[in-house]
């Protein structure tokens, strides 16, 4: 895509154009954590790398809280709003509480299943958010940034999972 610029200029865009600055910056940013600690679990001696992989495992079950509290956030404004209906509110909200759910049992886990079950979990709310986003529950811009920061977020805690596997 291109759009218009001077005569004989033409700007590529991307993907990410439409998303506002603030979230993109802050969503990258917050991937820094996991790429941080992903680096110390392959990094590390053993003894620090358990601490690298605990905090990656606690940062990634409080951002998927998060990403559920973003559905909760929506439902309520929609609500407010007198937009949807009562059964619609209640399946946002129902999904909005399942991710701090599967994040707080990720911690009760071995470190090699609580990671999967984090992978998976990533995966399937951005699913989630796409649907949400499809059905006019989230702005578009948001499932287009997800994509990017969930690709990101699954290869970091792949990343520590391949390490676990190969120690």
């Amino acid at each position: 895509m291109t759009e218009p610029g001077p005569p004989g200029a033409t700007k590529a865009r991307t993907p990410l154009d439409t998303v506002p600055r603030a979230a993109a910056v802050l969503g990258f940013a917050g991937v820094i954590p996991f790429a941080a600690a992903a680096l110390g679990v392959w990094l590390l001696p053993d003894h620090h790398a358990a601490t690298a992989l605990f905090a990656q495992l606690a940062y990634g079950a409080a951002i998927l809280s998060f990403l559920g509290g973003v559905h909760w956030g929506y439902a309520l404004a929609d609500a407010a709003g007198g937009r949807g209906t009562e059964a619609a509110f209640s399946l946002r909200l129902g999904w909005s509480v399942l991710p701090a759910l599967v994040a707080w049992a990720s911690l009760l886990l071995a470190p090699i299943p609580a990671l999967g079950v984090l992978l998976v979990a990533f995966a399937a709310h951005f699913t989630g958010d796409r649907i949400a986003a499809a059905r006019g529950y989230l702005p578009p811009w948001y499932a287009r940034l997800r994509k990017h920061l969930t690709a990101l977020v699954v290869a970091c805690l792949g990343a520590a999972l391949v390490r676990l596997l190969a120690h």
